[in-house]
């Protein structure tokens, strides 16, 4: 299969950057939209390319896709993996607490796919890979955030509505829902799962390695990995 061109948002640590490694092991070429595109380029050099996306300035979504067509070519995969979590509950947090988590979690990467859609679509074998969580599934307990857990939710609730928007023209969408993955996002929360069971940010790469390269006849619309036994997932 011809390699793929695939945008990460967020790749100079964490999760993101253990994306964009296993992108570079697969042979695609990477273009990451984050907010320091300097520390990107520190991480992994000239292996990839790397552009200004900060879900806090609107435009830069239409100019990191833009930008990577002049630069890399028209993608044909969208990894949507920027997020914060910000403890919201009805006696903690605020509004401006709540509304960076939807600003980041959600409308940041509603914006870069409507951007990218045309050429995503255009591609015949289009992908959109949006890193959800548990939490877009069901609300766990009192310890959870429940403005992280709304602005997941609908994350996963835009997956699906990509895969009808391009779904003739080969376009796919998949939520990836891990439990805790060890990275800083979620140290010193309470009733996070103990180090020592959490996934590795290899893992969740591996998973989104496997949907990048399924043909469009394989449509998956959720994957969850959870950490913990629940019975509802």
């Amino acid at each position: 299969m011809t390699p793929r061109r695939v945008m990460v948002s967020g790749g100079a640590r964490g999760l993101g950057a253990a994306l964009v490694q296993r992108c570079l092991d697969d042979g695609y070429a990477v273009s990451v939209g984050a907010r320091d595109p300097g520390a990107v380029r520190d991480v992994f050099g000239g292996k990839v390319a790397a552009f200004r996306f900060d879900a806090g300035e609107p435009a830069t979504a239409q100019g990191w896709v833009d930008a990577t067509v002049a630069e890399v070519g028209a993608p044909d995969a969208l990894i949507n993996n920027a997020g914060i979590l910000k403890m919201v509950t009805f006696e903690q947090g605020d509004e401006d607490d709540l509304d960076a988590m939807w600003n980041v979690n959600v409308k940041a990467h509603f914006r870069v796919i409507r951007a990218a859609l045309p050429h995503l679509k255009a591609s015949g074998r289009g992908r959109v890979v949006n890193i959800a969580s548990t939490d877009g599934k069901r609300y766990r307990d009192a310890t959870a955030s429940i403005g992280y857990v709304m602005t997941k939710q609908a994350l996963v609730a835009m997956t699906h509505a990509v895969r009808f928007a391009g779904w003739d023209e080969g376009l796919r969408g998949t939520a990836i829902c891990p439990g805790a993955i060890d990275t800083e996002l979620i140290a010193n929360l309470p009733g996070v799962t103990p180090k020592a069971q959490r996934l590795q940010p290899e893992d969740v790469a591996e998973i989104v390695s496997m949907v990048l390269k399924l043909p469009n006849r394989a449509s998956i619309p959720e994957i969850i990995a959870n950490t913990r036994l629940e019975s509802t997932i």
